[in-house]
Formats: structure tokens, C-alpha cells, sequence
């Protein structure tokens, strides 16, 4: 057998939350997301024929990871330099991955001919051995003259223990299409044995896809109807079925894709079975128009009339899917990025998801907004506002989220500590900006919920889990008697002063204040204005201070900018001091928190920076430095891509 062995070394360094799997067999309900391997059908022909992967956590909606850029070179791991049709598997011991997929590089070369099929092994989906088998150098007396060996997969047959590898030839002297298989040798580097006829479709065949469903083998592949003439009529998915891989298949010529009819050409069908479901998905390739659609079944025999879409970032030729985990998904994050929030927030309890910044924005797994920050010993805790998803067109924001750090480089993320729907009182559904403080042990997080009023939630400890402390809010509209429309009362800041006096500011187009009791649940006394001659206030209040001043930031203008004004007491009179932060990149809004952390003083803000959905609805949380004058005054923030690199220095 002739092989070309090279082993690709791909370094990757888990992230200190991110543990290895035990060596057991992952079942369907360990999974919650899901893997999409394909190759690209849009942009340089030059370049589509990689291998790609993409990632979604309810199988409709999808991401690519890697920016859509290959995670392998063709180059590396094939003969021709691409490879198309990649197939996926996991193995049956849960950790081990096997791909398969056609060594054939039709953008330089053309649909003439190609050499064989391309191998590749994993433990982690991150690093991956690989080789190469050229069938008619390998086995020159049965397939000397091959001339397609196209679309390769792997089905593990229980009856010998072995992993079956299957795929589609066609021999130069010969118009058939037929499935030829062999079994893979141990370490998936090569063939048992020379590859025997499968399965021969009446009018040939490509594109096959075997699926178990209750001690029956499906083989989904690409068929078509011939007449009498030897004439294709027809073509779309079909199936065929066996009680064994061993055959004998039997076809049933129906044909199960919705275009069959229409003249309408598909291929690459690939079958998976969603996680936590009796639903299977029958995919396939629209090649003619960049299209990927799908229909459904339970049963593997009938399936949904009506085709659907999948949402996604890519466009995806022939590929294949399957179910992963949460900690795989992590390192898949950790590698190549893309992997969306809903795959990398942890949920039970104990959970945690540590991750490393690379700049502005800090956090571009998911959209956050509104930074809060509380400076706790050497951690600095982060709340924010979660914009629900990338490229929104309006605000959707439906609970709120909480990391920590003690370098501004290392994060860790919690479980999501507290959800609009803690406040049945809020009527509006919007979970808006808020700010967490510490008193007497306890942790109060004061929210606001567009126009159902602010609320207060209370927890053990800074990252939750909060509940709701009075079960109606703590302010409404009623409370902002200068304003008339209906989200005035938004955005509490709340600051403890050095007599242990709590105040609450918040407002929009108006700001308010008031003391707060003791019990940091009620209202202490009358509800006051913040005025002053140049105050032009929008919204977003914050007070800090610095060597005995009091500072307010605040939002001013729309598109807005962030203004700051000084004081010699928390209720003024303030003195305007002018622009602190230009318009943020990208937003109409911006939202700032100022603490310091380890002796250094940081604006923290957000922009719409994540590319290519960030917006004024889809934003992002970055940090900067933020230094003072000689005389106290603010320099001007200096907004930056790199972020915080170096958080040794120190501004007193």
C-alpha cells in the first residue's frame, strides 16, 4: 500500500477551565450543541476546497468558526492541495473523531479525475493526524483505471467492531457510479483490505450517507431515474435500505427531497439526529445557488414537505454534523473562535468558562453592554447587560451577566445570575442597565426595565445568584416628576459615601437622586434633580471619586458621547468639565463604569466592535486606561484596539 503519512501538529493550550473528557462514551443527552464540518461554496475558488467547521447550539442557526477560514490547509493533508465532502464521526468510545472526505482540488485541476480519499483522527477536535490513500497506486489491479473516488464516510459496524469507510467510484472505462467500502485499520491510517463492491444503484449513485434507526441501516445518496433510453429524467435524494452494512440493500426509488419535482438539483444529502429529540434532519447542498436546506423526520422514511433554511454565516458545501458538548465547545472557542455564547455560558451551579481577552472588545463570544464594575481586594467583578444576538435591530435584553478577573486578561464567567423574568412585576420584558454594590455582606444589584420601573435584587455573593429583594419596584415613573415619557426612570448608579450614606442616581434625559436607608431596599427622604449650567444629560449616570472630589459621568447627546462634571459633595453643587469619551465605535449609545483596580483607574465602556454583527443593538464591553490631570481634571479616554495590555502601572 502506497501511503503518504504526515502527522499535523497543531498546538493549542487549554484554557485553565477547560478539562480534558474522561475516556467514556458521551451519550445524546451529554450534548448541547452542535459540529458542522463542510467546505466553502463562495469567495476564491482557490480557496473553498478546505476543511471548515461551523457551530450552532440548536442545529437551525449557525456560526462559522475561524472567521470561515480553514482550520486544516488542503495543502498539508491532501495530494491534489483540496479536499471537499468532509465527514465527521465520533467514535464509539465518545473521545476519538474520525473525518473523511474526497482528495480532489476541482478549483485548479477540474472534475477529470482525483486519487482517493483523505483520513484524518482526533481526540480533541483540535489536533488532527492525518493521510492520504490513492487507490489506484495502492491497489493497481482493481483500481488502476479509477477515476472518481468521491465522498468518503465512516459508519461504525458493531458486528465486527470495525469502522466501515464507504464512497462513491467511477472507473474511466465505466459510466457507473457504484459504493465501494473496506474497513479501516486501528489507527484509521489506512484500509484492512482491498475496498469491494457495496452497493450498486439501479442508475449509479453518489453522496451516500448511512444512518442506524432501530435495526435498520439507511443509505441516503444522490439517485436519479433513467429512461428507457438511458436518458436522466429525475435526480434528487433517495434511499436504500438493509439489516446489515454487509447488505443486501434494497432501493425503494422514492425520491425525499422537496426539489425533486421542481428541476431543482440537490446533493450532499447527510442525515443527523438532534440532541434531546426522536427529530432526524435531512440536509443538503442547493450547489447551483448557494442554498442549504433541510427537511425533518422521526421515522427516517417520511419526511416534511416543506423545505427550511438554515441562518448562517457561511456558505457550506457537502458537509456533515454532529452532536458536542459544552466543555467541546470551549475548546473549540479556545482554538479558532466563533462559538457563541449560548455554547460557552455555564449553567449548572459550579460551572465556570475562563477565557483570555485579546483586546477590544473583551468578551466577543457574546454582546454585552452597560458595564458595571465593583473592585473586591485583587478582583474586579464585571456585570453587564447581554445583548441577546449579533446584527438585532432593535433592543432585546433579556437577562444580565457577570465575569471576574484579577489581571484584565484572565476572565471568568458565571452562570447567568439574574433574569428579567426574576421581576414578574417588570411588565416591559427588558432587562437594561443596572450596578452592583456590597453592603453588610450582602450584594445589591439595582436594575432598571425600560418603563416597569427599577428594581433590586439581593445575593450572597457578587456573582449570585440574585433574587429579587422587594417583589415590586423600587422606583417607577411616578418617582421622576420632571419627565413625561415613559423610559425616564432607567440606569441606577448607586455610591456609598465616606458617612456610610447610600445614594442612588439614575434618569434618563433627567437625572434623579435620592438617599437610600440602611436596608439598601427603600427610599430615604425626598427624590432631588441634578442641575447645573452646562448639564446636557442623557442618561447613564455614574459617581466615583479621587482624592476627596466627586465625579459624575454621565451620557450627553445622541449619538452620545460621555461628559463628567466635579464636585466637593455627592449632591453638588457640580461643576461641567466637558467631553471625557468621544462617540463609542459603531453605537449610538454608550455606558460607562469608572473604578481602579491594583493602583490603576480604568474606563469601561461599550462600542458595536464585534464584526461583522456588532451594532448600536449588538454591542460590546472594552476597557481603557483613564488618567487624571495635575489639577484633577479627566484626560480624555483614548479608545483602543489593543485594550488593557498592562495592568502593572499605576495612576494615583
Amino acid at each position: 500500500m502506497i501511503l503518504r503519512n504526515r502527522v499535523l501538529t497543531v498546538l493549542f493550550v487549554l484554557l485553565g477551565s477547560v478539562s480534558a473528557f474522561t475516556q467514556t462514551k458521551k451519550n445524546l443527552s451529554s450534548f448541547e450543541g452542535y459540529l458542522f464540518a463542510y467546505f466553502e461554496g463562495s469567495g476564491d475558488p482557490l480557496k473553498q476546497e478546505q476543511l471548515r467547521l461551523g457551530i450552532s447550539k440548536d442545529a437551525i442557526h449557525w456560526s462559522a468558526l475561524n472567521n470561515n477560514q480553514p482550520i486544516l490547509a488542503s495543502s498539508d493533508i491532501s495530494q491534489t492541495g483540496g479536499i471537499r465532502d468532509p465527514h465527521l464521526l465520533r467514535g464509539e468510545d465518545g473521545n476519538t473523531f474520525y473525518l473523511t472526505a474526497t482528495d480532489m482540488f476541482v478549483g485548479k485541476n477540474g472534475w477529470g479525475s482525483n486519487p482517493g480519499i483523505v483520513l484524518l483522527r482526533s481526540t480533541n477536535l483540535v489536533d488532527w493526524t492525518h493521510q492520504s490513500i490513492d487507490l489506484a497506486k495502492a491497489y493497481p489491479q482493481t483500481f488502476g483505471k479509477v477515476q472518481w473516488v468521491w465522498a468518503p464516510q465512516t459508519i461504525y459496524d458493531p458486528q465486527v467492531k470495525k469502522y466501515l469507510i464507504y464512497f462513491t467510484v467511477r472507473f474511466k472505462d465505466d459510466s457507473k457510479l457504484d459504493f465501494y467500502s473496506a474497513y479501516a485499520n486501528p489507527d484509521f491510517t489506512g484500509f484492512e483490505a482491498e475496498p469491494k463492491l457495496m452497493f450498486r444503484a439501479k442508475y449509479g449513485a453518489i453522496d451516500g450517507d448511512i444512518v442506524y434507526k432501530d435495526g435498520t441501516y439507511h443509505l441516503f445518496f444522490k439517485g436519479n431515474t433513467k429512461d428507457e433510453n438511458g436518458k436522466e429524467i429525475k435526480n434528487g435524494i433517495q434511499q436504500a435500505t438493509s439489516k446489515s452494512l454487509s447488505g443486501p440493500w434494497v432501493e425503494d426509488f422514492k425520491y425525499l427531497d422537496a426539489y425533486s419535482d421542481q428541476k431543482i438539483v440537490v446533493e450532499g444529502s447527510s442525515v443527523f439526529k438532534r440532541n434531546d429529540s426522536d427529530e432526524y434532519i435531512l440536509m443538503y447542498d442547493l450547489y447551483t445557488n448557494l442554498r442549504y436546506e433541510f427537511q425533518r423526520s422521526t421515522d427516517l422514511y417520511q419526511f416534511t414537505d416543506k423545505p427550511e433554511s438554515f441562518t448562517k454565516n457561511f456558505n457550506p458545501r457537502h458537509g456533515s454534523v454532529i452532536g458536542i458538548t459544552r466543555e467541546e465547545a470551549r475548546r473549540l472557542q479556545a482554538k479558532w473562535g466563533g462559538v457563541p455564547n449560548d455554547l460557552l455560558q455555564p449553567v449548572e451551579a459550579s460551572d465556570r468558562y475562563t477565557f483570555t481577552s485579546k483586546g477590544n472588545p473583551i468578551i466577543t463570544h457574546a454582546y454585552t453592554a452597560d458595564p458595571a464594575a465593583l473592585v473586591k481586594g485583587d478582583t474586579l467583578w464585571l456585570f453587564a447587560g447581554h445583548d441577546f444576538a449579533g446584527g438585532q435591530s432593535g433592543y432585546k435584553m433579556k437577562d444580565w451577566l457577570v465575569y471576574s478577573t484579577t489581571d484584565l486578561q484572565t476572565w471568568t464567567q458565571y452562570p447567568v445570575p439574574l433574569q428579567i423574568t426574576n421581576f414578574p412585576w417588570a411588565k416591559s420584558g427588558d432587562a437594561y442597565a443596572g450596578q452592583v454594590i456590597e453592603r453588610n455582606g450582602k450584594y445589591y444589584w439595582y436594575i432598571s426595565t425600560n418603563w416597569s420601573g427599577i428594581g433590586v435584587a439581593v445575593a450572597d455573593r457578587p456573582e449570585g445568584p440574585y433574587k429579587d429583594a422587594l417583589g415590586k419596584p423600587l422606583l417607577t415613573n411616578k418617582d421622576c416628576f420632571a419627565s413625561s415619557h415613559s423610559w425616564a426612570c432607567i440606569d441606577p448608579t448607586v455610591y456609598i459615601d465616606a458617612k456610610d450614606q447610600a445614594w442612588l442616581f439614575w434618569g434618563n434625559r433627567e437625572c434623579y437622586y435620592a438617599r437610600l436607608k440602611k436596608n439598601m431596599i427603600e427610599i430615604e427622604g425626598e427624590i432631588k434633580r441634578v442641575q447645573f449650567p452646562g448639564f446636557e444629560f442623557t442618561e447613564a449616570p455614574w459617581i466615583h471619586t479621587h482624592k476627596g472630589k466627586y465625579y459624575l459621568s454621565y451620557a450627553t447627546g445622541f449619538p452620545e458621547k460621555i461628559a463628567y462634571a466635579v464636585a466637593d459633595a455627592i449632591e453638588g453643587p457640580y461643576e461641567y468639565k466637558g467631553i471625557l469619551n468621544e462617540i463609542a465605535g459603531n453605537s449610538n449609545t454608550n455606558h460607562q463604569a469608572i473604578v481602579q483596580h491594583k493602583g490603576q483607574w480604568y474606563f469601561i465602556y461599550h462600542n458595536g466592535g464585534i464584526q461583522t454583527d456588532g451594532s448600536s443593538f449588538s454591542r460590546s464591553i472594552c476597557i481603557d486606561k483613564l488618567q487624571y490631570n495635575k489639577n484633577g481634571t479627566l484626560k480624555r479616554v483614548v479608545m483602543t484596539s489593543e485594550g488593557v495590555t498592562n495592568t502593572s502601572s499605576s495612576s494615583k
